[in-house]
C-alpha cells in the first residue's frame, strides 16, 4: 500500500508573524501626557477629599469617643494646675461604673455659679452613700476615707448640704440619692464642688478624665 505523506506548510504563518513585527515596529504608538492644570486639580480634590475625611474622623472622636479640656482654676490641685491639659475618655461610663476616685467632668450644675460650662472634679461617695465630715476628714457611711492625692485634708462645709436624700438637710451630712455622685476637688479649702451645689446628676457627667497631657514633662495617668 502507498502511503501519502503531508507536509504542513508553515510558510504562511511565519510571513504573518514577520508582518506583525513589522507593523508594530511601523507604528509609533504614543500615550498622551495628561495636562499640567488636570494633574493639578486632580491633586488638589484628592488632599481635599484627605482633608474632609480627616476632619470628619477627628469630629466623630470628639463628639463620640475622647475630647481634650484645659484646667481652668486651682480646685483640683495638687493634682491638677491651672491650665494643665487633659484628656477625657467618653465612652468610660458606658462600659463601666462609676468608681470612687475617678476624676470625672461634667456639665455645669445649676446651682453653680460662674461662667465655666464644663467642671472637673473628684468622685468622691456614690448613689446611696452617706457622706459626712468630722474635724476636716472625709468619712463614707461612718468610715474615715484615706485620700492620698489631698494634699491639706482640711475639709469644711459652709451652710447646709443641698439635694441629699436626707431630711432634713445638714451641715455635715448628706446622704447621696440614687442618680447622683459626690464630688469635690483636690483642693478644698479652694473648691466649689458638692459642698455647695449638691450631689452631681451622673446623666451630666461627660466623661472620665484618664491623663494629663500637658506640660510635657507631667505626663502620666490620673
Amino acid at each position: 500500500m502507498q502511503q501519502t505523506q503531508f507536509t504542513k506548510d508553515h510558510s504562511g504563518l511565519d510571513n504573518a508573524a514577520e508582518n506583525d513585527d513589522l507593523d508594530s515596529g511601523d507604528e509609533d504608538v504614543s500615550i498622551p501626557k495628561p495636562d499640567s492644570a488636570q494633574e493639578l486639580l486632580r491633586t488638589l480634590v484628592e488632599w481635599l477629599l484627605v482633608a474632609v475625611c480627616a476632619l470628619g474622623l477627628a469630629l466623630l472622636i470628639r463628639m463620640f469617643l475622647i475630647q481634650a479640656y484645659y484646667i481652668p482654676s486651682s480646685s483640683m490641685e495638687d493634682t491638677l494646675h491651672k491650665d494643665d491639659r487633659v484628656l477625657v475618655n467618653k465612652l468610660s461610663y458606658r462600659f463601666g461604673d462609676i468608681q470612687r476616685g475617678d476624676v470625672i467632668v461634667f456639665a455645669k450644675p445649676d446651682d453653680a455659679l460662674g461662667d465655666i460650662n464644663d467642671f472637673i472634679k473628684r468622685v468622691v461617695a456614690l448613689p446611696g452613700e452617706t457622706i459626712s465630715f468630722s474635724n476636716g476628714q472625709v468619712l463614707i457611711d461612718g468610715e474615715t476615707f484615706d485620700e492620698p492625692y489631698v494634699d491639706r485634708p482640711s475639709t469644711f462645709v459652709n451652710g447646709r448640704l443641698m439635694d441629699c436624700a436626707n431630711e432634713p438637710a445638714s451641715v455635715d451630712y448628706c446622704l447621696v440619692p440614687e442618680g447622683t455622685v459626690f464630688v469635690m476637688g483636690d483642693n478644698r479649702e479652694g473648691s466649689t464642688d458638692s459642698r455647695t451645689f449638691g450631689p452631681v446628676e451622673i446623666d451630666s457627667i461627660v466623661g472620665r478624665a484618664f491623663i494629663k497631657l500637658w506640660p510635657l514633662g507631667d505626663i502620666g495617668f490620673l
